[in-house]
């Protein structure tokens, strides 16, 4: 059922590519469009916006139900795509059509974006002062069709670009939960510990979660992102929980594993980078992929305390 209510949000990250899968597939978000914004010229094309003629920025505008995923949220997902610091433009791509904004629609957007920044000035997070402005919204022109979810119509080159162009690499160093705590030993169990840092395998039918049942969700147990549904998970036989796919696929990094004379592919949590498991082809699941994953890199939160710790925007995912 549609909401009642919907808002809209408008962010500049640079190269717009990269900055619609870090919002899709979330709870209440019901459109990412790429497109062009704050400038002066009237439906300008992407040869145009490039060339630094038009005043407009590459950007993404995305309709939500804030009932459902709040301003806040969005506006914490949003500065941790970005070099909030860098006023020429972003990571490779330089240039005023790169650059970085914050376009709000409501004095209430503006308020809470303001705020937001200067929490992250006042963080400490980085060395110098943050740039990205907070600017009033204007029109928004709809960028071509060939750059519509550009990551789904040719993933091979989105990867390929996102990594080269050196954004994946800064969010890693700037965001990633696991750096930023000394702490994980005292924290974590060994098991937790071996598996999620240096990609150890738990025993199959002896561990925590392989035969669990409840409706919930699992996050990861070093930075509390949320990975997998309960709705998705099924006895695959092999003594591991498994899945037929995550919460959303920007949380999940894949990279090929050569260990122990297979070639498999491994899955890692993208906010800790911690270790999770692998997925293989034998799914049962219209994508065909079996997600296998060790109970010891989870921490399950059932639905009735999903409000409580604060993942309540998940809760719309077991409605009848």
């Amino acid at each position: 059922m549609e909401p009642l209510y919907t808002e809209k949000a408008t962010f500049a990250g640079g190269c717009f590519w990269c900055m619609v899968s870090p919002f899709e597939e979330l709870p209440g978000i019901l459109q990412v469009k790429s497109g062009y914004t704050g400038g002066h010229t009237e439906n300008p094309t992407y040869e145009e916006v490039c060339s630094d003629t038009t005043g407009h920025v590459e950007a993404v505008q995305i309709t939500f139900d804030p009932k459902v995923f709040p301003y806040e949220k969005l506006l914490t997902l949003f500065w941790q795509q970005i070099d909030p610091t860098d006023a020429g433009g972003q990571f490779h791509d330089r240039g005023t059509s790169y650059q970085t904004a914050i376009f709000y629609h409501t004095e209430e957007q503006k308020v809470k974006a303001e705020a937001s920044k200067q929490a992250l000035e006042a963080s400490g997070r980085f060395d110098k002062p943050i740039f990205t402005p907070i600017l009033p919204a204007s029109t928004f022109y709809e960028a071509e069709e060939y750059h519509q979810d550009y990551h789904k119509k040719n993933p091979a080159h989105y990867k390929r670009y996102r990594k080269g162009s050196g954004r994946e690499d800064f969010i890693e160093q700037h965001w990633s939960a696991s750096k930023k705590q000394d702490n994980l030993r005292e924290r974590l169990t060994p098991i937790q510990y071996e598996v999620t840092q240096n990609s150890a395998t738990e025993p199959p039918f002896q561990n925590e979660y392989w035969d669990h049942e409840g409706e919930g969700i699992y996050v990861d147990i070093v930075s509390g992102e949320p990975l997998f549904s309960s709705q998705d998970k099924y006895d695959a036989g092999c003594g591991w929980p498994s899945f037929t796919r995550p919460l959303r696929s920007y949380s999940i990094k894949e990279k090929t594993d050569l260990s122990h004379f297979m070639i498999r592919t491994e899955v890692r949590s993208r906010e800790s980078d911690s270790h999770l498991g692998h997925v293989f082809d034998d799914g049962p699941g219209e994508n065909g992929l079996r997600y296998c994953i060790n109970s010891a890199a989870l921490r399950f939160v059932p639905k009735e305390d999903m409000e409580k710790e604060g993942y309540g925007e998940y809760l719309s995912l077991f409605e009848k």
